[in-house]
């Protein structure tokens, strides 16, 4: 996966929200988005599925032009996790497998479910697997609703993963399940996390640190403390300010 000279100007818009983004991410490695707020990390990632094309630059994926893929296809290739997950009212294996998932059989329903520590909850509801979870998935916890994506994510088994980092509000016990669960997850793909907690990125392969529409700093974590620059500074932030997120 590749994006070369990324530019992207909103419609309307008189600031260019890319500016010049080049990045490389090699097959089966994870690489992390870090910067402040609106510095163009989720701008970025929301290319890929095209919900906007670049104004300038292209993204290449498996050496083709990713414009000479069909839209479903694109699709199909790329797995979100978002922060919001949607789920809608049916049972805990509708939510899994919705869709162009929705042939998959209780086996692999199962399975998914396995690897996303989601039995952990799903076991201990009256019908298991064939509980309904309510309007808009209201009985179920922040942290189930996340192992719920993170099963739709392994059922859907794409080559491309994008984590929108979204473990900051879950209790530690939670946190402890999905972090495992997404490591799981993230073999063999190639990942793409935007990160809001730098703790969580420590062992990425490689972490671009973008700032205004640009990447100002790539490296690994080690690497990117020692330049003492913007990661530096945003690490400093983040581990010696007063506790809370």
């Amino acid at each position: 996966l590749v994006f070369e000279g990324i530019r992207l100007r909103y419609p309307r818009s008189e600031a260019e929200a890319l500016r010049g983004v080049d990045l490389r991410c090699p097959p089966g490695t994870v690489t992390a988005l870090v910067g402040r707020s609106g510095s163009g990390k989720s701008t970025l990632v929301s290319l890929l599925p095209r919900f906007y094309e670049p104004s300038a630059g292209r993204i290449v994926l498996d050496g083709e032009d990713y414009l000479d893929y069909t839209l479903a296809s694109l699709r199909r290739q790329i797995a979100w996790v978002g922060q919001s997950v949607v789920l809608f009212d049916g049972t805990v294996a509708e939510n899994i497998a919705y869709g162009e998932l929705s042939g998959a059989s209780e086996a692999e329903i199962v399975a998914a479910a396995e690897a996303a520590n989601a039995m952990e909850f799903i076991g201990r509801m009256p019908q298991g697997l064939h509980s309904p979870i309510g309007q808009g998935g209201g009985m179920l916890s922040g942290g189930q609703r996340q192992r719920i994506a993170i099963a739709r994510a392994i059922l859907k088994n794409a080559p491309i993963l994008v984590l929108d980092e979204a473990t900051s509000a879950l209790d530690t016990e939670s946190e402890r399940l999905i972090q495992n669960a997404l490591q799981r997850l993230m073999e063999h793909r190639t990942t793409l996390v935007i990160a809001h907690r730098l703790s969580t990125i420590e062992g990425a392969d490689q972490i671009a640190v973008m700032d205004q529409g640009r990447i100002v700093e790539r490296g690994t974590h080690a690497e990117l403390l020692a330049l003492q620059g913007h990661y530096a500074a945003l690490h400093r932030m983040q581990f010696h300010a007063p506790a809370g997120d």
